[in-house]
C-alpha cells in the first residue's frame, strides 16, 4: 500500500472523543489489492499500483477484467464521421462559449466554468488549514456548493453550516467488520449532527463531516479499501446488486463481482474516469441475482436481467427507470442481450450515448429517459449497438428470473446455501444509525459471522455467515434486544409497519424538505402498530419534497411532504403529506398515485382507515393496547404539529428523534 504520512488535520468537535484513529491494512480478506495514492487519484493521474498478480483499484476485479476496463477507458467510440464522442465532450466541459451556454442549464455553465476533476487532494489540504467562513467566499461558493459532489462531499449549508455528507461508493452494499469500524469513527467524531444513514441504493452517507478533517478522512477510507469518487452530482451512483449474493440457495448468479466490476470500470481505479464524470444528470445501475428483484430493477437507468442466448448466460437489460419532480417511469426493455464478458462494454455503450445526445437544458428533462423518448427507443438502440464490440447488439434472451416467485422476506434467520450458515435481517427504521451502533454491528458480524455486513435498499442490513450453533447468542445481543430510540428497533423480528420503513433525509438535514420524515415515520409505524391488527406486511416510505429520495410511488403507501391548510380552519399552512397508493416492486412492478392531501396532525386516524379499508387491518379496543403501544401514542401525540401545528423543522436527538422540549 502506498503511505500518505502527515499530521493529523483538525481536532474532534462537540466534546466527541478520538480513540486514536481506526486504520485497515487489510482489507476484504486477502481479495484486495493495493490502493492508489490519493494524491495522485486527485490528481487525475494514470498512474497505478500493483500487487503481484492482481490488477489494481479499490475493488476487487480480476486482471482479464481490468484490462477490459483500460482498453474502454483508453479508447472512446469514433463515429462515421471519425468523429471521437469524448473529445467534443471535453472540449464541452474546458472551453466556454458564451453562444453555447444560452441553452445549458446552470449545473452545466458551472461545468463549463471549471472542470470539477481539477481539484486536488493538495487543494483539500490547503482548504483544511483555513477556517470554513474565510473559506467560504463568493469565489470559492462553486467549489464548495457543487464541484465537491464529485468527491462526495455535499454542503448542508442551510442545515448545518461548515459541515458535509458524506457518501461512499460501496457496490452491493457490502461492508467489512474493519471498514464499518472506521467510519463508525469518523462519525464519532464529527460531534453534534453527526450520524450515519443506510440509503436507498445499498450504501453509507455520513453527516458532520468538515473540510478541516477530509484530507485525514480520504487517508482513512483510502486504508480501508473505500472511495468515495463519483457518487454525487452528473454521475454513476452506487452499483446495486442482491444482498444475500453468493449465499441466497434459490440464486441466479452472484452479483458481488459484476457490481465490483462496474464500479471500478465507473471510477477507472480510484482516478475518477473523465470519460463518464459529465453525465447530463445522475444514472443509476443495477444488476439482479435473485428471483426476489431485490435489487427493484424497475426503477433503475440500467438493470441487468440475468438470462441465456443460445446455450451462453449474460443479462437482458432494461432502460430508463427513473424518479424525479415532476416525472416518474418504469424501465423498459432494450430488447437486447448481452453476454456476460461484454457487461462493461454494454455499460459504456449506453453511458456514453446518454453522455453525448442526453438534454442538457431543463434540469427536469435531463434523464436517460427523456432521451429514449426523445430519440425513439429503436434508435436509441441503434446508438449504443454502433458503441458495442463488433457494432451490433443481440435481441432479447431467455429469461432466468421465475416471475412466478413469491419474494421472499429477508429479516430474521435464514439458511444459506453453504451448510451450516446462516444469514441473518435486521430491521433499521428509516436507515438512520449511529457511530455507537455502527461498533456494534462490525463487532457482532464479526463475533458471529465472517466479518461482513450487507446493506440493502431498504436501509436494513444483513449478517452473513453465521454458524448454526452461534445463531441464538447473536439473537440475545442487547443491540437487537435492548436500547432507547432508533437503537431499540435493530430488531430481526420488526413488526409489519416498521419492517419496510424507508425515508429520506427530511428536513433536520436537507433544505429542500418541507417536512421532517425520518422521526415522523418511525413514530407514525409504531403508532399504527400499537393500535391496529395486521395480517401483511405494508411498505410505507417517506419522501420531504417532489425529488422523491424516499421513493413514494413504489411503496404500498407513499407520503411526500408538503404544506397544506390547517385542518382547525385557522389560517397559514401546517405540515402535510401527499398521500400515494398502489406501488408495487417485484413482478408486477407498478407506480402508486397520489389519492390525497393530509395534515401531519391527521394521519393517525387517517392511515387507520387506510389500513383497515386497502389492507385488511382491525382496529384494536382500548384494553388490547399494550403499555408499550401506549407509550408509542404519547410519543406520537408530542409531536408539535399535534399540537397546534409546530415548526417545519423541530428539535431532534442524535438519531433524528423529536425531543420534546
Amino acid at each position: 500500500m502506498v503511505a500518505m504520512n502527515h499530521p493529523k488535520i483538525g481536532a474532534p468537535r462537540g466534546g466527541a472523543t478520538r480513540r486514536g484513529s481506526i486504520r485497515c491494512d487489510s482489507v476484504r480478506g486477502s481479495r484486495v489489492a493495493n490502493f492508489l495514492n490519493l494524491r495522485k487519484i486527485f490528481s487525475g493521474s494514470s498512474e497505478t499500483t500493483k500487487a503481484s498478480g492482481k490488477a489494481p483499484g479499490i475493488f476487487p476485479v480480476s486482471e482479464e477484467t481490468a484490462e477490459v476496463i483500460r482498453q474502454i477507458n483508453k479508447n472512446d467510440y469514433v463515429d462515421e464521421e471519425g468523429r471521437v464522442a469524448w473529445s467534443s465532450s471535453r472540449e464541452y466541459i474546458e472551453v466556454k462559449d458564451p453562444k453555447k451556454e444560452k441553452g445549458f442549464n446552470n449545473f452545466e455553465k458551472t461545468k463549463m466554468k471549471k472542470n470539477p476533476m481539477v481539484l486536488t487532494m493538495e487543494n483539500f489540504r490547503e482548504w483544511a488549514k483555513v477556517p470554513f467562513a474565510e473559506l467560504d467566499t463568493k469565489e470559492n461558493a462553486e467549489d464548495i456548493d457543487i464541484r465537491l459532489k464529485w468527491f462526495g462531499l455535499f454542503h448542508r449549508r442551510k442545515q448545518q453550516y461548515g459541515k458535509f455528507m458524506m457518501r461512499l461508493k460501496l457496490p452491493n452494499g457490502v461492508v467489512t467488520s474493519d471498514q464499518l469500524r472506521v467510519l463508525a469513527q469518523i462519525t464519532e467524531e464529527a460531534g453534534e449532527g453527526g450520524c450515519g444513514d443506510i440509503t436507498t441504493r445499498q450504501n453509507f452517507q455520513l453527516r458532520g463531516i468538515t473540510l478541516q478533517d477530509v484530507p485525514d478522512i480520504f487517508d482513512r477510507l483510502e486504508g480501508c479499501g473505500l472511495t468515495t469518487i463519483q457518487s454525487g452530482m452528473d454521475n454513476v451512483r452506487n452499483a446495486v446488486g442482491s444482498p444475500i449474493a453468493g449465499i441466497d440457495p434459490l440464486e441466479i448468479v452472484d452479483t458481488i463481482p459484476v457490481c465490483n466490476d462496474l464500479t471500478e470500470y465507473v471510477i477507472d481505479f480510484g482516478k475518477m474516469n473523465e470519460r463518464i464524470a459529465n453525465l447530463p444528470r445522475k444514472w443509476n445501475v443495477c444488476v439482479v441475482g435473485s428471483h426476489d428483484l431485490y435489487e427493484h430493477p424497475h426503477i433503475n437507468d440500467l438493470a441487468y436481467m440475468p438470462a441465456t442466448k443460445n446455450g451462453e448466460f449474460g443479462y437482458n437489460l432494461l432502460v430508463g427507470g427513473f424518479f424525479s419532480a415532476t416525472k416518474c417511469e418504469e424501465a423498459i426493455p432494450l430488447d437486447a442481450f448481452v453476454p456476460e464478458r461484454h457487461v462493461i462494454h454494454a455499460c459504456d455503450s449506453i453511458l456514453t450515448t446518454f453522455r453525448d445526445f442526453g438534454a442538457r437544458s431543463s434540469r427536469q428533462k435531463c434523464r436517460m429517459m427523456w432521451l429514449i423518448k426523445d430519440m425513439g427507443l429503436e434508435n436509441f438502440r441503434d446508438e449504443v449497438a454502433k458503441r458495442m464490440p463488433g457494432g451490433a447488439l443481440q435481441t432479447e434472451g431467455d429469461s432466468l428470473v421465475d416471475e412466478s416467485h413469491q419474494r421472499r422476506d429477508y429479516h430474521g434467520v435464514h439458511a444459506q446455501r453453504q451448510q451450516g450458515l446462516n444469514y441473518v435481517g435486521i430491521n433499521v427504521p428509516a436507515g438512520r444509525i449511529q457511530a455507537k451502533d455502527m461498533f456494534e454491528v462490525a463487532r457482532i458480524a464479526e463475533e458471529y459471522g465472517s466479518g461482513e455486513v450487507r446493506l440493502t435498499v431498504e436501509q436494513n442490513y444483513i449478517i452473513p455467515n453465521v454458524p448454526d450453533a452461534k445463531v441464538d447468542s447473536l439473537l440475545a445481543e442487547p443491540l437487537l434486544t435492548t436500547g432507547k430510540g432508533f437503537a431499540a428497533a435493530f430488531r430481526p423480528n420488526p413488526g409489519r409497519l416498521v419492517k419496510d420503513l424507508v425515508s429520506c433525509t427530511g428536513n433536520q438535514f436537507c433544505a429542500l424538505a418541507l417536512i421532517e420524515t425520518k422521526a415522523t415515520g418511525k413514530a407514525l409505524a409504531e403508532a399504527l402498530e400499537a393500535t391496529v391488527d395486521m395480517s401483511r406486511d405494508v411498505r410505507m416510505h417517506w419522501t420531504g419534497c417532489t425529488n422523491t429520495c424516499g421513493q413514494v410511488q413504489v411503496a404500498d403507501i407513499g407520503f411526500l411532504g408538503c404544506q397544506t391548510k390547517n385542518p382547525d380552519g385557522s389560517k397559514g399552512n401546517v405540515d402535510g403529506v401527499k398521500v400515494f397508493l398502489g406501488g408495487n416492486i417485484g413482478h408486477d412492478a407498478s407506480l402508486g398515485k397520489e389519492v390525497a392531501k393530509v395534515a401531519c396532525s391527521e394521519l393517525l386516524p387517517y392511515t387507520q382507515g387506510l389500513l383497515v379499508e386497502k389492507f385488511g387491518a382491525k382496529i384494536k379496543s382500548e384494553g388490547d393496547i399494550t403499555e408499550e403501544g401506549r407509550a408509542a401514542l404519547k410519543k406520537w401525540e408530542d409531536f408539535p404539529f399535534n399540537s397546534g401545528g409546530g415548526p417545519s423543522v423541530f428539535p431532534a436527538n442524535g438519531n433524528g428523534e423529536y425531543v420534546k422540549q
